[in-house]
């Protein structure tokens, strides 16, 4: 009954969060009760028993994207009033692309139900007797059997991190930049020069 109660409270905080954050007009509520989400999904994985994935969800989202997205909104000069005057321009758009998620949602929910795989599969725990977590469990998994699909995720990821600081940088004239390899490869002739400076002249 408690655990009913628990999931419902979460569940409810979590669905009115999300309704706030695409209905917030701050950008910095949006990003607090995008936060205030993250928790509350945390803790139905938690109420699940995939601990791995709620500390994941905390750490990750809200430890890294969340906060990125907050110190973004409040350090950019964004004039919000002009964004939101193509608002109805996208709206077809945006109706279409929703209708479709939720067609796939409705495909995905209707094909588990109706497999009779399913479950079996829900109702599958890790043996007691191995005294296995789920965070064990997954590791093992993942760099195991699936350790050359991990690595390459990896890899892409890196090659966007990589593609993403050129794309973005900027090369402007003007602007002084240290450079270690200059600074490392200066000799004592080219870096010091000796002047005979007569008495009382000055430099």
């Amino acid at each position: 009954m408690i655990q009913a109660l628990v999931f419902y409270l979460f569940a409810a905080i979590a669905v009115a969060s999300g309704v706030m954050v695409i209905s917030a007009r701050n950008p910095v509520h949006a990003v607090l009760f995008l936060i205030l989400a993250f928790f509350n999904a945390a803790g139905l994985f938690l109420l699940n028993g995939a601990e791995f994935l709620a500390m994941v969800l905390v750490v990750v989202y809200v430890g890294a994207v969340a906060v990125l997205f907050l110190f973004v909104v409040m350090l950019l000069d964004i004039n919000y009033l002009k964004l939101r005057e193509g608002f109805l321009q996208y709206l077809p758009t945006g109706g279409l692309i929703g209708l479709i998620l939720l067609v796939e949602l409705v495909m995905v929910y209707g094909g588990w139900t109706l497999s009779p795989e399913a479950p079996l599969s829900a109702a599958t725990r890790i043996p007691a007797a191995s005294a296995m977590s789920n965070t064990d469990a997954l590791g093992r998994l993942i760099y195991t059997h699936y350790i050359y699909l991990f690595q390459a995720s990896g890899l892409i990821l890196l090659v966007a991190m990589i593609g993403a600081i050129l794309l973005t940088l900027r090369k402007r004239e003007g602007v002084r930049k240290q450079s270690i390899y200059r600074q490392n490869s200066r000799t004592k002739a080219s870096s010091v020069e000796i002047r005979k400076v007569q008495s009382g002249g000055g430099i």
